[in-house]
């Protein structure tokens, strides 16, 4: 049986963890895409496979290639992509169980749509994650829409943190938010990048639906996700292609709260990742045709499972139920 197969866009990172436990040194692990990409190995359904559409430095490249040949549903005949630069590494100090300090090095480049455009060829489905914030640039992203009939799912992750002389990330208001809104069908964000694109969900909602963005899902960290549909859609069966769905619908949307139940909200843990996996199961879910409410409640589940665990190396066998080679 020929599989169906979704293409995973976005940046390895190897980060260095402070504070995550405070007896402890420093942790030095797999970050960036390694979480999304365990996440959709653990989820996806049999008919699918995963589609890699990475850059990695030279200097971590083996160590990259290592860890994709331990997940399960990775395609045999895709590799990534080897640069002649320093792999990005990111330097995360909690402050507290949420939030953290975040400085970048490296120099891995953002794909240009001249190297981007043969890889899409035979994928059914597009998920992207914008690790580094420079993976796409709006030109890119655009055409890439113009030009991808399948479905995509963009986590706006970093496009709206900039970067200091220092490395240190952070918080910049995005500018034409409509504009790279069109470019997707799913579209993910949490707190503090929403606030950097509309005072609050619902005005985003109503740029990111107008502008032909299927469904919008704000992640709300221990409290669990709102999402925000127009009224007629309630899977990607009902994706519309060509029209704006919120105008199609009579300008109407629906929204609900999806919070955690009391056994998957963990006072301590390991809350690196959480947004990536939370996204890949939501998106495995949906494309194994679930609505977007029970595609939101695997999400929010395998999130809070993610904080029971240290790291994305063994993180796919963990959100199996499996025995974890860490």
């Amino acid at each position: 049986m020929t599989k169906r197969r979704v293409g995973v866009l976005g940046t390895f990172v190897w980060d260095v963890i402070h504070g995550r436990d405070v007896r402890t040194a420093p942790v030095q692990e797999w970050g960036g895409i390694t979480y999304a990409l365990a996440g959709f190995d653990a989820a996806l359904p049999d008919d699918w496979e995963l589609v890699p559409i990475v850059k990695v430095g030279e200097d971590l490249a083996r160590e990259a290639r290592t860890f994709l040949s331990t997940l399960k549903r990775v395609a045999h005949d895709v590799a990534p992509v080897t640069v002649p630069y320093p792999n990005n590494r990111v330097e995360l100090r909690y402050i507290d169980d949420e939030r953290r300090s975040e400085v970048l090095s490296g120099g891995v480049p953002g794909w240009t749509w001249q190297g981007l455009q043969p890889l899409l060829g035979g994928l059914d489905a597009l998920y992207v994650n914008l690790i580094s914030g420079f993976e796409l640039d709006l030109e890119t992203a655009t055409l890439l829409r113009q030009h991808f009939r399948g479905p995509i799912y963009c986590d706006l992750h970093s496009l709206v943190l900039a970067v200091q002389p220092s490395g240190l990330r952070t918080l910049q208001p995005l500018p034409r938010v409509e504009d790279w809104c069109r470019c997707f069908d799913l579209l993910q964000v949490n707190e503090d990048e929403l606030s950097m694109m509309a005072p609050d969900g619902l005005a985003l909602a109503a740029t990111a639906l107008a502008a032909g963005v299927q469904a919008l899902v704000v992640t709300l960290g221990p409290r669990g996700a709102v999402y925000f549909a127009p009224a007629h859609f309630a899977s990607l069966a009902d994706r519309a292609t060509g029209a704006r769905p919120l105008a199609s619908s009579g300008g109407t949307l629906r929204t609900a709260l999806l919070a955690p139940t009391a056994g998957q909200v963990h006072v301590k843990g390991d809350p690196t990742g959480c947004g990536d996996v939370f996204g890949a199961t939501y998106y495995s879910r949906l494309l194994a045709g679930d609505i977007i409410t029970d595609a939101l409640r695997a999400a929010i589940a395998a999130a809070a499972r993610n904080v029971e665990h240290r790291g994305a190396t063994g993180l796919a066998h963990f959100l199996r139920g499996e025995l974890s080679p860490s």
